[in-house]
């Protein structure tokens, strides 16, 4: 795979360290479409490698990428590890996801970072020592809406690039043939793990029975469920409910989960953006599930606005309230998440029959909404913040790989 850059010959080789945080899949994703928007510009000068640092959860979703090694990282004191690889693998620069104390570990290793922000109405000035503020470009994903409490914060980042939104381009839009088939649905819980979070299989216990029995009940014939799920928790969970006649569970590479997608009569995600963003630029019906974690609350909500249908399942009141875990992020976004992942968990261990009997009833109104309102405009969200942001991202590392010069 070939980079063209603004410096450099056409024998040179400079290697590119790549990074997403692991917390869903959605850097992942990002990841892959901006590593697919480099691949798209063919090569006339300069030529890059890849390597991947840490990302142990997304590796799946970047499978067939033109990553050509990976390194763990320790979790204790990293820096060491990163500096012993950037010296040895010769990093030129780095293009990372979210990851913002890695992606400062970087800097201070000397590496040009291209950060990319999908979430940038998230911070608060309690985040503020987590993110690269200094990083040679800031690319910050456009949003619908920015909260006043992260406009101080967003102030003092120094190369601050607005970008679109940072999702796969190109590939076969919905199929529209004539004449009777299946009705297809997807279900994506994305990665599931994240930091601070201790039980990661409260979630899907309580939502994916109460998705699958809903989705039987309104007549769909095949599912698949896509997730960072393991077989003997798919398992248990698809057997314990009434489920379409065809149900198959399984991770997707990215290219894999787009052509699903693509070809699905209805999504019902729990809210990651880039989810969202990508269903809406193939105009896929979309039920938000339950909020996994706090920006899949803002996530829904912006969601919401923007296709002005009723499409957005909240949790029952006694997991959590959205507006308490939105008021508690200005002490940073680790106090509301320990709400949201304390109310999920105890939904689980203490209440799981009851709330997933609320949430499959809401799911199935959901789905009744979408089928009375086929007017709906599902692509709106993806329309309010554009798609070129993979493309956007690529000319950014261009421009930092030619700054840098000659490979080393």
């Amino acid at each position: 795979m070939r980079v063209s850059g603004e410096s450099g010959t056409s024998g040179e080789s400079r290697t590119v360290a790549v990074a997403g945080v692991d917390f869903g899949w959605g850097s992942s994703g990002k990841l892959s479409a901006v590593l697919a928007a480099l691949q798209a510009r063919g090569g006339d000068s300069g030529r890059s490698r890849f390597v991947g640092l840490a990302s142990g959860l997304g590796r799946p979703v970047l499978a067939g990428s033109p990553v050509e090694r990976w390194f763990d990282l320790p979790e204790a004191e990293p820096e060491r590890e990163l500096a012993r690889i950037v010296r040895e693998q010769r990093v030129a620069a780095a293009l990372v996801v979210l990851d913002g104390r890695l992606a400062r570990a970087l800097g201070d290793c000397g590496v040009p970072v291209v950060f990319v922000d999908s979430l940038p109405f998230l911070w608060t000035e309690g985040d503020r020592a987590e993110l690269p503020l200094d990083a040679e470009v800031y690319c910050a994903q456009r949003c619908v809406d920015l909260p006043p409490e992260c406009t101080g914060v967003l102030a003092d980042v120094r190369r601050l690039r607005w970008v679109d939104a940072v999702i796969a381009g190109g590939g076969a839009g919905r199929s529209a043939a004539p004449g009777p088939r299946p009705r297809r649905a997807l279900v994506s819980l994305g990665g599931l793990r994240a930091p601070q979070l201790d039980d990661w299989a409260s979630y899907p216990q309580l939502v994916l029975p109460a998705a699958l029995e809903a989705l039987a009940a309104s007549g769909f014939d095949e599912v698949h469920v896509a997730g960072n799920l393991p077989a003997w928790l798919a398992g248990q969970l698809v057997d314990s409910c009434p489920v379409p006649a065809a149900t198959t569970v399984g991770a997707l590479a990215h290219e894999d989960f787009l052509h699903r997608l693509a070809e699905c009569d209805v999504l019902l995600a729990s809210p990651g953006l880039t989810t969202l963003l990508e269903a809406g630029r193939l105009a896929v019906p979309t039920v938000c599930l339950p909020p996994q974690n706090l920006s899949q609350i803002f996530n829904g909500r912006f969601h919401e606005r923007a296709v002005g249908g009723g499409s957005r399942v909240v949790w029952p009141k006694e997991v959590f309230a959205e507006d308490e875990a939105l008021a508690l992020r200005t002490g940073g976004e680790g106090r509301a998440l320990d709400l949201i992942y304390g109310g999920i968990a105890r939904a689980a261990q203490q209440h799981r029959r009851a709330t997933s009997a609320a949430v499959r009833g809401l799911v199935a109104e959901a789905l009744r909404r979408v089928e009375r309102e086929p007017g709906t405009d599902w692509g709106a969200l993806t329309a309010e913040v554009g798609t070129g942001g993979a493309a956007q991202v690529a000319e950014a590392l261009v421009e930092v790989l030619g700054a840098a010069g000659p490979a080393r």
